[in-house]
């Protein structure tokens, strides 16, 4: 049995991309992981009205549980935990017990910082995150705000929904006691195994793929197969129940026929390989960076425990930086350019030297808008990686914004430094 659950993200400030919704996807994978599908992922503003039909259409379209982030806090506009108890038949009132415990909380952290308030506003705050539906399961909070597990009232139809804060930390602090109450317990209990596999392919464009997949079609019942063109990886991302396994063998097995020349990874992604190279080699790793401004060196350290291979990076924007700094000669800049194939050498040799590292990349380019020639036009990148056992390089022209020429040569720099650790697809 396909167990399937929707997610509703509040709040206008996700709505209107000030900030990014974080809980949507990691909820979702969340899910998928239980066996449970996730069918809708619907982000909606700070209005009552807009959230009711949100709810309304996920409960329309036969979902089995339905979660909602955001919307818990103290403040007129949170309206989230009110919003669901109407939907749900259950009129809300404030627990005494919940509204005892939230004033502690807010009385030791207002303590703690410093803060002096108003003390009838802060009661009112404390009072309206302690109401509660009728009949619903109460999660202790992380921070001030409790998580409810809602189900229908008695005579109505529809899914229960758990409601959760928006803040990611609280919402994940908070996921293992939503799932231990009973009405998301009884759901989960039909839940199939729910499998995802990956495959990643470097250089290869979609209608290649497109091509394979509409070969071997009849053969793929089961599967759900999405794919993602991005920065020059084309993602396949397959999901599947356990009876249709055999039918992703097949399918991951012509796609090893067809591209076993840019098939990289069979699940890991580059920065994955990148770090699982530098780990299983001892080696450490610099960077020189101009266009990208530091981008690499940022994604190089995303991974918790990368100070064990990662030395640095300098991003070296100017000429007077890449000759002091990383020591590219004055001669080379003035003779063939600042984005040259010999300056990036110098920049990956300089990164390496300066820094003593085992592996030096060099990156520099013209991310535009400006800038760009006849002979070097605007997304002219030049890449160089150099290690123990030789040195790799890379000259494209990347097509798109100047946001889009930064990411792209960062994901190829990474592409670089896979073939010199792990080998596989050339960069």
């Amino acid at each position: 049995m396909t167990v399937r659950a929707g997610i509703v993200v509040t709040g206008t400030e996700v709505l209107t991309g000030r900030v990014d919704d974080r809980n949507g996807p990691w909820l979702a994978e969340q899910l998928r992981v239980l066996g449970v599908d996730v069918g809708s992922v619907v982000i909606v503003g700070d209005r009552a009205a807009d959230l009711q039909s949100a709810l309304g259409f996920l409960a329309g379209s036969g979902v089995d549980l339905v979660i909602t982030t955001g919307g818990l806090g103290p403040t007129a506009d949170d309206l989230t935990a009110q919003v669901v108890g109407e939907v749900q038949g259950r009129p809300s009132a404030v627990d005494p017990e919940l509204e005892r415990r939230i004033g502690a909380i807010v009385a030791r952290l207002m303590a703690g910082r410093g803060w002096r308030a108003d003390p009838a506003a802060t009661a009112a705050g404390v009072a309206k995150q302690a109401r509660v539906p009728e009949g619903a399961t109460v999660i202790e909070p992380v921070g001030t705000a409790p998580g409810l597990v809602v189900p229908v009232a008695a005579g109505r139809s529809g899914p229960p929904v758990v409601v959760l804060p928006g803040p990611p930390a609280e919402l994940q602090g908070m996921w293992p006691a939503a799932l231990a109450a009973a009405p998301v317990r009884a759901v989960l209990a039909g839940a199939e195994e729910l499998r995802q596999e990956t495959l990643r392919l470097w250089g290869t464009p979609e209608s290649e793929l497109a091509a394979t997949l509409r070969r071997i079609d009849g053969q793929l019942a089961g599967l759900e197969v999405t794919t993602c063109l991005r920065d020059g990886e084309l993602e396949i991302v397959t999901r599947f129940g356990r009876d249709a396994a055999p039918a992703y063998e097949r399918l991951a097995t012509a796609v090893r026929v067809d591209f076993g020349d840019t098939l990289f990874s069979t699940g890991p992604t580059v920065d994955d390989l990148v770090a699982g190279g530098l780990a299983d080699r001892g080696w450490t790793v610099a960077t020189g960076e101009s266009c990208t401004g530091g981008l690499l060196s940022a994604r190089l350290t995303a991974r918790a425990g990368s100070s064990a291979w990662v030395l640095g990076g300098v991003a070296a924007y100017a000429d007077a930086a890449k000759e002091h700094l990383l020591g590219v000669p004055a001669a080379t800049l003035a003779e063939v350019g600042a984005v040259s194939p010999e300056v990036a050498l110098a920049l990956a040799e300089g990164a390496r030297q300066r820094l003593c590292a085992d592996v030096g990349v060099g990156v520099t380019g013209i991310a535009g808008p400006g800038g760009g020639t006849a002979a070097k036009p605007v997304g002219t990148v030049h890449l160089a990686a150099v290690g123990p056992e030789g040195l790799l390089t890379r000259s494209l022209v990347v097509p798109g914004s100047r946001e889009a020429v930064r990411q792209r040569t960062t994901t190829v720099a990474l592409q670089l430094l896979r073939q010199l650790l792990v080998g596989g697809p050339p960069a």
